[in-house]
């Protein structure tokens, strides 16, 4: 029997005692589980504030694209200078796709005297740059090499987008910018 109290004491007393650690285990439990919770709150917090930066940034940058865009109006008679100031022409006509509405070319007239003699070229958009002081676009290109450039005359455009494409390949290639 002596040895059946100390067995039941401590039966007891771990039986008693047990809750008591449960209960220490849960209250542990609980302290972690709100400082996880805290911590998804920040996160939470940090990730729409790191979205409302990238939509305002969106916003900015799509109103910085609005605020390059030109009427044809504004850009037809714009003069086309190279590199060095000389001038290769004015902007005459603006050549669209139909498909994506995008300006493919600028055509520019180059080479006559008072509009009489005028050669046009078809310069792939892509290859014009706005100069620094908004006053005409910029071609890299010298007189020598417009003056050989592929052109047409006032009275024979090419008449379809067949033969914009067609043209627009040697083109391409040789005012060295992608179609």
């Amino acid at each position: 029997m002596k040895k059946i109290i100390p067995i039941l004491a401590v039966s007891f007393l771990s039986a008693a005692t047990s809750p008591i650690w449960a209960a220490d285990d849960i209250q542990e439990k609980k302290q972690e589980l709100l400082k996880k919770q805290q911590e998804v709150k920040e996160m939470q917090t940090e990730i729409r504030q790191d979205s409302k930066k990238a939509t305002d940034l969106r916003a900015h940058e799509a109103n910085k694209a609005m605020q390059q865009v030109s009427r044809a109006s504004k850009i037809t008679g714009t003069q086309v200078k190279n590199t060095i100031g000389d001038s290769l022409g004015d902007i005459i006509d603006l050549v669209l796709d139909p498909e994506s509405g995008q300006v493919v070319y600028a055509v520019v007239s180059f080479g006559g005297v008072f509009g009489v003699g005028d050669k046009l070229f078809a310069i792939p958009w892509r290859a014009l740059h706005w100069a620094s002081d908004k006053e005409h676009y910029v071609l890299d290109l010298d007189k020598e090499t417009l003056k050989n450039a592929p052109g047409f005359d006032q009275k024979h455009w090419p008449e379809n987008s067949e033969k914009w494409e067609e043209q627009g390949q040697a083109l391409g290639q040789f005012y060295r910018v992608t179609p």
